[in-house]
């Protein structure tokens, strides 16, 4: 028997947030970003999108299209808290949770499907928990392969949920545009409708010898994934060899300030993470992926492991700063890897808690209890400091 893996994905999440906290706005054309002249769309509320608003469009723009729309800066506090609030929901169902961000992660629930009825009824579940206690809506997507159940989250989207069959795997592929296929950007599938292969269907129907030969090693691996051929398992924190946080954008960013507050988020998250597994990190690497899919990282080995969020951030902005990129960025992912157990009793040789370290725990031991806008840092606060 197979596996059975749920992706849930957060609709709109830091609009939905915002319109949560805010009932004046549910129902309303809602912009989460930056300044308006010079920022960027970071979220679009479901309202505003029937306007042409999206994600990573200039603020300018989108205001041009949608004059009405309300325009609020990130409040990343709110987001982070709202985030642990769903991921302490997850857990519930499955130790076994990969986070891929702030408000997306797979779920490997095969060993759960019995104690709740089966995979439609256990995400139904999850979306009605997330709903009921964290006052967000959610999407779900059921397959036996993490690829099959992001394209049927993302198809759920806004508040749905779609099951997947493994025997119905590959005729639900098939009439999907070639485009819906991970790896496929612009000129892979400029390439790949000049050789009449405008379906996952079509290019499934291909020699896959041949595909590799055109496209390298990425070409056999496209062919797998157009068959529902996706091996890779729910790897959850505790057992990883590195936490990562990463975010493909709706559109493609260009400059660091259009990327400098994904960055930021990802950092927080992968710290969070860390302390929840127990373990600190003493490598950093920020990694980007450009509008032409060529893929670039970069990595920092600390002084002192850390599983400060701050400190994540920083050292991932520096990265970001000396690599300076002029082209459009399609990606933004922040990990941390080099991984240790961060916790264990201290002997005399080793060096006391740094100041950093017990300000953390106090920090997330009041976060668990009164929500993480009880007490904050100064940069999640005020979102034009985020640097």
């Amino acid at each position: 028997m197979g596996s059975t893996i749920i992706h849930v994905d957060m609709d709109a999440f830091y609009a939905s947030v915002e319109q949560r906290d805010n009932p004046s706005l549910r129902g309303k054309p809602v912009i989460v970003g930056g300044h308006h002249r010079r920022g960027v769309v970071l979220a679009a509320s479901y309202e505003v999108r029937p306007f042409g608003v999206r994600s990573a469009m200039p603020m300018a723009h989108a205001l041009r299209l949608a004059p009405q729309a309300r325009v609020l800066p990130p409040r990343f506090a709110a987001y982070v808290e709202a985030s642990e609030q769903v991921f302490a929901i997850f857990d519930a169902f499955t130790p076994l949770v990969e986070a891929l961000s702030l408000d997306e992660a797979f779920l490997d629930v095969g060993a759960s499907l019995g104690l709740f009825g089966g995979a439609e009824r256990l995400a139904a579940l999850i979306r009605a928990r997330i709903a009921r206690e964290v006052g967000l809506p959610a999407s779900a997507g059921i397959a036996a392969t993490k690829f099959v159940a992001k394209i049927a989250s993302d198809l759920a989207k806004p508040n749905g949920q779609r099951r997947v069959a493994e025997e119905d795997t590959a005729s639900f592929l098939a009439a999907l545009p070639i485009s819906r296929l991970w790896g496929v950007g612009k000129k892979t599938e400029a390439f790949l409708l000049r050789q009449e292969i405008r379906t996952i269907g079509d290019l499934a129907s291909r020699d896959p010898a041949w595909l590799q030969r055109q496209l390298g090693r990425g070409g056999r691996h496209l062919w797998d994934l157009s068959r529902g051929i996706d091996p890779r398992p729910v790897v959850p924190d505790r057992l990883a060899k590195s936490i990562g946080a990463e975010e493909t954008f709706d559109e493609d960013r260009q400059g660091t300030d259009a990327v400098t507050a994904a960055i930021h988020a990802q950092s927080l998250r992968v710290a969070r993470r860390l302390r929840r597994a127990g373990l600190k990190s003493a490598v950093v690497q920020l990694k980007l992926k450009f509008s032409d899919f060529k893929l670039l990282t970069r990595r920092t080995t600390l002084e002192q492991p850390t599983d400060d969020g701050q400190q994540i951030y920083r050292t991932a902005f520096a990265l970001l700063e000396r690599l300076n990129p002029k082209q459009k960025i399609r990606l933004t992912g922040v990990s941390a890897q080099g991984l240790r157990r961060g916790g264990g009793q201290l002997n005399l040789l080793e060096p006391q808690p740094r100041r950093q370290d017990l300000l953390n725990a106090a920090l997330d031991r009041i976060a668990d209890k009164f929500g993480s806008d009880a007490i904050s840092t100064a940069d999640l606060t005020d979102p034009h400091s985020e640097r």
